[in-house]
Order: C-alpha cells, then structure tokens, then sequence
C-alpha cells in the first residue's frame, strides 16, 4: 500500500518532538493573536527580522532629520530662500496626467503622476542649478537667461545626465 507523504510527516515531526507546520496553513497575521510557543522558528525570526527593520528605519529617519538640519544651518540666506521657493513649487498633477495620457495613449494612475511631477521638480531643479553655475563661471548675474539654459543642458548631456531626445526604434 503506498503511504500517505502528509502521514509519514508526522510521524517524523512526532519522534523528533518538534512542530509540523504546513506551508498551505495560514499563519497568524499582524495584529492577530497568536502564541508564541505554537508559532515556528521561521515565524518567530520573521517577527524579530521587521522588529528591527522598524527600529532600523526610525534611527535613518532620525539621521536623515539631522542631516538636513546641518545642511539646512549651513546655507546662506540666498541658498535658504532658493531652497523654500524649490519645497514649496509643484507642477499642476493636472497638467502632467494630460501631458503622460496624451505621450502614453492610456490612462494613468495618480501614482504614476506624482512619480512623474517629482522627477520633473528635480529635473528643472538640476538644469537651473547648472545654469547658474553657468551663468557665475560666465561672470554675469542672474537672471537667468535663455543661452545659460542652453550652455546647461548642454552640458548635461555631454556628463550623460539628460535623457537624449533622437527617437529610437521600438521592436515591441
């Protein structure tokens, strides 16, 4: 007669004095009452691991605060006010959806248009910050002027830091 594999499980688990746990039972979840002596091994380090994983998180948060506490302490009053007016700008989430929708030809999400208006923040953001080095190495002073735009974004793409623009061939 073939044997039941669930049958001679058990009867392993039984004469080593451990636990049998199927990986098809559900485990307690978050929140749920459970004890502790019934959970696995495996179970038990699962806790412990996001235990620390929270504790890990609260101290980089912390470090991270500090940090942009010195730096934010070390800008001049120019540097700080430039900083604020960049915190506080946002392109329309309107303006993005309609402009992805009308590139994509579908409709997007509204995490996919935040992702897109914070990498657009920080596009412009890099390209003005080069222009005005631009615009300094160039011995003028702001405002900005189309040609330190220009220099910048040239020079952006020659560090390979701006996407190119020549349409390329899609297969698929």
């Amino acid at each position: 007669l073939p044997r039941d594999p669930a049958q001679n499980a058990r009867k392993a688990s039984d004469e080593e004095g451990g636990e049998l746990v199927h990986q098809d039972c559900p485990q307690p979840r978050a929140g749920e009452e459970a004890d502790s002596s019934s959970r696995s091994p495996v179970a038990k380090r699962r806790k412990v691991d996001t235990e620390g994983k929270r504790g890990r998180q609260r101290e980089v948060g912390e470090e991270e605060a500090q940090k942009m506490r010195t730096l934010v302490a070390a800008m001049s009053k120019e540097q700080l006010n430039r900083y604020e007016v960049f915190r506080r700008s946002a392109f329309p989430k309107s303006t993005i959806k309609h402009l992805i929708q009308a590139v994509a030809g579908t409709p997007v999400s509204q995490n996919v248009v935040i992702a897109m208006s914070g990498m657009a923040k920080v596009f412009v953001g890099e390209v003005v910050e080069e222009a005005l080095d631009v615009c300094e190495k160039w011995g003028e002073k702001p405002p900005l002027q189309p040609k330190h735009l220009r220099e910048a974004v040239r020079r952006l793409r020659e560090k390979g830091q701006m996407p190119s623009t020549k349409h390329k061939i899609l297969f698929f």
